[in-house]
């Protein structure tokens, strides 16, 4: 009897300190739970706050005019090409970045959300500050000042590429002299081919008023020098034109050269009227002829069938 006795006082308190250990164990998980939950809350919380004081930072930028800045559009989404951008509420020009569909990675790029809103700036010239006489590894993959509003750039024929192969876009060629007058010249069906194809470049219906440069049709005895369309991309170490020379050393530039050119956007920077042994300025033939170099040039390009979103 008492051996019955002390078995079941120890086997009670073995069980009363379990039952102890396991009430404790339960309060302890739904401490640890509340404290978590609490944790969740402070970091959402935070989140919020953090995303607000950039968005703020980013209008103050804005506001002040400052260059030097991406402007930061947080986690909402990845933007295919400035129209996205544009249709989702930013409406300030500037440095974003975006991701073409089979991009890889993400790239700078200037919005010019004026003119309708929506355009990727693919190319600029403002002040020859930039060299354009360069090798086609770097017309690849693209060069310049991607942080100042009127840096001097090639946004890159394998973006171009990216960019041109996800939708039909339009490309628009503002170009501006010394003497403060501007011109314009626009294209439907603007597409870039790929590196096996040397970034051939298509060109569709013309508008505009600075002339049809690039399809060479302002005469129809000159065209099969002149034109652009369905040219292959050439650089000094890269050629790939029609001529028995090559049309990018003489011309000092990077482009969709024939034999040679009615239209060079890439030339050297000269201060309007030049002389050289080639017309190697920035040339747009049909508005101020090969001997007149241009003093800006901004080439853009937006989705045709781009609806501009007013909300």
């Amino acid at each position: 009897m008492k051996m019955f006795n002390f078995i079941l006082v120890t086997t009670t308190l073995i069980m009363g300190k379990e039952t102890w250990a396991l009430e404790n164990c339960l309060q302890e998980q739904a401490r640890l739970r509340a404290q978590v939950r609490i944790l969740e809350t402070r970091v959402k919380q935070q989140q919020v706050k953090m995303a607000q004081l950039l968005h703020e930072k980013e209008v103050q930028l804005l506001d002040r005019g400052e260059e030097n800045i991406a402007i930061h559009l947080g986690d909402r989404r990845q933007y295919a090409d400035c129209s996205e951008i544009f249709n989702d509420g930013y409406k300030r020009s500037g440095f974003y970045k975006i991701k073409p569909l089979q991009s890889l990675a993400e790239f700078p790029v200037y919005c010019d959300m004026s003119d309708g809103g929506g355009w990727t700036v693919i190319q600029r010239r403002s002040d020859g500050s930039e060299n354009f006489n360069r090798g086609w590894n770097d017309y690849e993959n693209g060069f310049g000042n991607f942080v100042q509003q009127n840096g001097e750039y090639w946004l890159g024929n394998k973006n171009l590429h990216l960019l041109t192969t996800q939708g039909d876009y339009i490309l628009k060629i503002d170009l501006s002299d010394f003497e403060k007058n501007s011109r314009y010249a626009q294209y439907k069906h603007f597409r870039i081919g790929d590196d096996k194809n040397s970034y051939e470049l298509t060109i569709g219906e013309y508008s505009g008023t600075a002339g049809d440069a690039l399809s060479g049709s302002f005469h129809p005895e000159v065209q099969w020098w002149a034109s652009h369309q369905r040219m292959k991309f050439s650089t000094w170490d890269r050629d790939n034109d029609n001529y028995n020379g090559n049309c990018a050393q003489e011309d000092q530039s990077g482009w969709w050269f024939n034999r040679c050119h009615s239209a060079n956007l890439n030339g050297l920077y000269y201060k309007g009227p030049y002389v050289a042994k080639t017309d190697n300025g920035i040339v747009w033939h049909t508005w101020l002829g090969w001997w007149y170099s241009l003093k800006s040039v901004v080439m853009k390009i937006r989705p045709n069938d781009f609806i501009p979103n007013s909300v």
